[in-house]
């Protein structure tokens, strides 16, 4: 498994899906709080253009703190325009920088998380490769700030729509990609999950 190359894969995928939003798309909330389709676009491009010694200064700015660090590069390129952001997206497909720490993991589940983040509430759904998406499910139990590990813990949980589980305990059980986006934290998807364990994981994420 290449996780550089899976983030390379759908950062394209991405690309092409954005190409054919229209400006009130643009406009939408997303799944992330407080964040439109363009917010969530400006932070995931955030890292891209910034080089090494810009990593240090923004984590510098931040003072380490991921909340803080996300905040000052959504912040530096919320006001783009969303021809810049597909344009800047294009032009670094490969992760860079903090995107490409861990072999490429933090790009990978940031990429194919935040699609579904905009793509849900556009109610423009797609079919994830099972390629990708069985090792999105694992990445985001284990990816730094994500750490979905800690929100599962004591469950286990069952994809219906292909071959991955993990944990012991009471069962969750529902489609991929649901089961993703609980691990990550996103509210109201947990409601397509069903088990014995489904009402604990619901008072997890809210």
């Amino acid at each position: 498994m290449n996780l550089r190359t899976l983030a390379r894969e759908e950062r394209t995928d991405l690309a092409a899906f954005l190409e054919t939003l229209s400006p009130e798309d643009w406009e939408t909330p997303s799944l992330c709080e407080g964040w439109r389709v363009r917010d969530v676009i400006a932070h995931a491009i955030s890292f891209d253009e910034i080089g090494l010694r810009g990593h240090v200064e923004r984590f510098a700015r931040g003072r380490l703190n991921p909340n803080r660090i996300n905040a000052i590069g959504h912040a530096e390129y919320a006001g783009r325009e969303p021809e810049e952001l597909i344009a800047i997206l294009r032009s670094n497909l490969d992760p860079s920088g903090f995107p490409a720490a861990f072999g490429g993991m933090i790009g990978f589940a940031d990429g194919l998380i935040h699609h579904q983040d905009i793509r849900r509430p556009l109610g423009r759904p797609r079919e994830i490769p099972a390629e990708r998406l069985r090792p999105a499910l694992s990445v985001a139990l284990f990816a730094p700030v994500l750490l979905g590990v800690l929100r599962v813990r004591g469950l286990r949980m069952e994809a219906a729509d292909l071959d991955w589980s993990f944990g012991r305990g009471p069962v969750v059980r529902g489609p991929g990609e649901a089961l993703l986006l609980t691990i990550a934290g996103r509210s109201g998807v947990v409601e397509e999950l069903e088990g014995e364990g489904q009402p604990i994981l619901a008072a997890r994420v809210g």
